[in-house]
């Protein structure tokens, strides 16, 4: 895949083209090279803000961040946070970040992997504890519960085969991130249905699932629209947003044939599942009659969510 599939719904409720903001992670190379970089390629200029934290000003895409992905980043200067930070460079990945994008700004985006592929990045298979991967935080195309209740329910159907059609890489299997959706959570998703009201569906959230570290972190947008219920619901550091965090389970830039626009496709495949009425009542009887009362194998639904979507035209990008 070689250009960024559209969304289904490519338009925001204001008419406006719906923006994606994107999280790289990777290693091998420092804050300031990679910030130089990006300023090579997009335009723009790299400002030092702190000592392992840059900023691309004015570049073609707008301002980006680039800083070494560790809450220690935050704490008051010292020498002492300093070498922490340092210490922890073998293992914690520098981090850029971008301002909502629209598809030209995420092909711009993307034109950075050569230069930093060819510069000494490392993605997620370079080392066993190289946990890097990359985030999408897709806005959400209105307010209307329909908006994010369906394609939550299409993520939690379809999560599986995504799984197994992208299979993750060892070293991200030994963190929390790669726990799925429980299947109580996605039982009462079935249950509730595609026109359950966002509250409701908020509501089995902070009571199955109330963790940030998921495929599909809804709590960002729950907090944007209820974000006082979800601060009392959960001990996690939730900003508020209104969009889906997108969370893709590797990073695999320093290998040639890896590409955003691959990655993108796992989402836009969500998108189209959740606008299907069809598609999405066949995948939710299939998963109940695949389920029973225990989950024996995720990988036996995955293998049937795939037949299913590959005829309805989904499959691997």
């Amino acid at each position: 895949m070689t250009g960024f599939a559209p969304l289904p719904q490519p338009l925001n409720a204001e008419g406006e083209a719906r923006r994606v903001g994107v999280e790289i992670e990777l290693g091998g190379l420092d804050e300031a090279r990679v910030a130089r970089i990006v300023a090579d390629r997009l335009g723009g200029r790299a400002d030092q803000e702190d000592s392992h934290i840059w900023a691309v000003r004015e570049s073609g895409i707008g301002d980006v961040a680039v800083y070494l992905d560790i809450f220690l980043r935050k704490a008051q200067k010292s020498r002492l946070r300093d070498l922490a930070l340092d210490l922890g460079r073998e293992v914690v990945p520098v981090e850029i970040v971008t301002e909502p994008l629209d598809m030209d700004g995420l092909a711009r985006l993307d034109g950075l992997r050569d230069a930093l592929r060819d510069a000494g990045a490392q993605g997620s298979g370079a080392g066993l504890v190289f946990g890097f991967g990359v985030h999408f935080n897709i806005e959400v195309a209105s307010g209307a519960d329909a908006d994010t209740v369906r394609p939550l329910l299409a993520y939690a159907l379809i999560e599986d085969w995504l799984r197994s059609a992208y299979p993750i890489d060892e070293s991200r299997r030994l963190l929390p991130f790669t726990d799925p959706y429980p299947t109580d959570f996605v039982r009462a998703l079935i249950e509730a249905g595609p026109g359950a009201a966002r509250d409701h569906v908020t509501g089995l959230y902070l009571e199955l699932t109330p963790s940030r570290n998921r495929g599909l972190d809804m709590l960002p947008l729950f907090a944007h629209f209820d974000g006082p219920r979800v601060a009392a619901a959960i001990t996690d550091k939730t900003s508020a947003r209104p969009a889906f965090h997108f969370r893709l389970p590797d990073c695999r830039i320093d290998e040639a044939d890896w590409s955003l626009a691959r990655e993108w496709w796992r989402w836009v495949a969500v998108e189209r599942v959740a606008r299907d009425d069809a598609l999405l009542r066949r995948l939710a009887d299939a998963w109940l009659d695949d389920h029973g009362l225990v989950t024996l194998s995720r990988q036996h639904w995955a293998a049937r969510a795939g037949r299913i979507l590959l005829t309805a035209g989904i499959e691997t990008a």
